[in-house]
């Protein structure tokens, strides 16, 4: 099996379409686990963009990595019967429980009930909390900055250290009062979500 063949897994789950996710899976089980070996560059990013999910698909990549980033609790579960690997990181370092921290207000996608399900399954299924891509950058830090509240609440839940810092020093409880400069960041949803991010926080560190 190939990229071809491992892409077409990945652009299913993200465009939903779950019937030819199953056959997928039952006429290759190995899809489950496996991670392309290429993806997006600078030169060549149009090529690996998921425009159903927003989000681009990186080498080392997998069917659990856009199964987390789609928000699909039940799809999780599955996969990791079958083998795919929480721990398994793209070449950024980024692990599925990362993709299951993006989205936030203002994202078309954005399903703070199903994201805190997803993030939950994860942690079941032995995902690391505080694990670290290449930026030094956890599950946590990501979603504060994406300003997802359910999410925060789920990993602080499973164990997430509310101090860890990034590779530049950023703790969460910093992250959470700037101004990310993200799309919609200004806006009323997206600031009610910082200021539960910032009462959860309080509370996790006293």
């Amino acid at each position: 099996m190939s990229d071809p063949a491992v892409l077409a897994l990945i652009r299913a789950i993200a465009s939903g379409d779950r019937p030819r996710v199953r056959r997928l899976l039952e006429e290759q089980p190995a899809l489950a686990s496996m991670q392309v070996s290429r993806g997006a560059t600078r030169q060549q990013a149009t090529d690996w963009f998921l425009t159903d999910l927003q989000h681009y698909v990186y080498a080392g990549d997998g069917a659990l990595h856009i199964t987390a980033a789609a928000y699909d609790a039940p799809l999780v579960r599955r996969l990791v019967r079958m083998g795919a690997d929480v721990g398994a990181a793209n070449r950024r370092g980024a692990r599925a429980l990362h993709y299951a921290a993006d989205g936030g207000p203002g994202s078309p996608t954005w399903n703070p009930r199903s994201q805190r399900a997803t993030i939950t399954r994860l942690l079941e299924a032995g995902a690391d909390a505080d694990a670290r891509d290449k930026s030094g950058t956890t599950p946590l830090l990501r979603a504060v900055r994406n300003r997802c509240a359910a999410a925060v609440e789920a990993l602080l839940a499973g164990g997430a250290d509310p101090r860890a810092t990034n590779n530049n020093g950023s703790t969460a409880m910093q992250l959470a009062q700037w101004t990310t400069g993200r799309g919609g960041s200004g806006t009323p949803q997206a600031r009610a979500q910082q200021r539960r991010i910032v009462e959860l926080l309080r509370t996790a560190t006293n």
